[in-house]
């Protein structure tokens, strides 16, 4: 088997030739400090991991890009690098601020100051359609990679969940909130999202992706109770999930964050694969032969894998041990990709390595 077809057997719940054995997103950090500025394909090649193609290309009309038109205002005097976002609309202005450092950005003022503002949305957030050729493109050049992409989230910063894209320009405390003091808002808001995210899958027809990321990390029990997820996370989320399967294409269910108490409620949603099965030490709350034994036979699992730990300082025989690990407690009967939890920042090239040579030696 090449890597894709490994990979792809793994997310249909069969056995490939062995362990597949692969990262979540690589960042452009650990390339320019670990690897001499290389590109993420040379990374899966010199690391031996199982590739993955990230790609999203989307655009707007002319007309949309004129109601929704976007400017950056980089601000001075601060600890980090400081932007300033507009949106301008014909009705209204709307403004955020994004900071950043060399490892990630977040959001530290919210787009939604005011909630009649998705008034605004509703009227003139524009709903992206996919650049089918350019993916079906990537996906002829790269045709040993799994081609791997994620349902748009809302514009400057946001995540493909409805839930979560949602708490990208709320705030999740307020959204959490407002689940009590205006459920109904919540809802609304929600299925703005949701509209947005469905117009583009239905661009999707004959686009070669493998697989799309839905879902994030406010979706997870760290953050949330199973309550609210059930009624504000599944209902929507479950709508693009068949939409994207529809088209032919898989979807991966990311959750980082404790998982335990939701893995049958996500797993319901009929998804193909769950992520990232984060361990305790990590924050994270997984057994991985249990969720194994409860939804194994129902989903993909990607993920599992201690990065922190077991990434730097530690020698490549302990490496090696955890990955042993992993493959005994989820590995049985296929279905299970190993990946580290997440993304990582700083991890010592020669334990990737390690990592990657042992989960080559899992044979089933």
């Amino acid at each position: 088997m090449n890597s894709r077809e490994r990979l792809l057997t793994a997310l249909d719940g069969k056995c490939p030739d062995r362990l597949p054995v692969t990262t979540h997103h690589i960042l452009d950090y650990y390339l320019s400090t670990y690897m001499n500025g290389k590109d993420t394909q040379d990374f899966f090649r010199i690391m031996g991991l199982d590739p993955i193609y990230w790609i999203n290309d989307f655009r707007y009309t002319k007309v949309q890009e004129e109601n929704w038109r976007i400017e950056e205002e980089k601000l001075q005097g601060y600890a980090y690098q400081t932007s300033r976002f507009y949106i301008h609309t014909p009705q209204k202005t709307l403004s955020m601020v994004m900071q950043s450092n060399q490892y990630t950005s977040w959001v530290s003022e919210y787009l939604i100051k005011d909630k009649k503002d998705i008034e605004i949305l509703a009227k003139y957030m524009p709903s992206p359609y996919a650049e089918i050729e350019t993916v079906n493109n990537a996906a002829e050049m790269h045709k040993d990679c799994l081609i791997r992409g994620h349902v748009p989230c809302f514009d400057i910063f946001g995540q493909p969940g409805c839930w979560q894209d949602l708490a990208c320009i709320y705030g999740i405390e307020n959204l959490i909130m407002e689940t009590y003091d205006d459920p109904e808002w919540v809802e609304e808001a929600l299925q703005l999202l949701l509209n947005r995210k469905l117009e583009y899958v239905n661009t999707l027809e004959a686009c070669k992706y493998d697989i799309l990321e839905l879902g994030g990390g406010d979706a997870s029990t760290t953050v949330i109770s199973p309550a609210i997820f059930d009624e504000f996370v599944a209902p929507y989320d479950e709508k693009i999930v068949k939409a994207v399967q529809k088209q032919g294409i898989r979807v991966v269910y990311h959750t980082c964050g404790g998982m335990m108490p939701i893995l049958e409620n996500i797993a319901g949603m009929g998804v193909n694969a769950m992520e990232t099965f984060t361990p305790s030490n990590m924050g994270g709350d997984t057994d991985l032969a249990e969720a194994k034994r409860r939804i194994g036979d129902k989903v993909c699992m990607i993920g599992g894998f201690d990065q922190v730990n077991f990434f730097r300082n530690c020698t490549p025989d302990e490496t090696r041990k955890k990955v042993r690990e992993c493959f005994e407690a989820a590995g049985s009967n296929g279905g299970f990709i190993l990946s580290p939890s997440d993304h990582f920042f700083d991890a010592d090239p020669k334990l990737i390595k390690a990592f990657a040579e042992e989960a080559a030696n899992c044979i089933y």
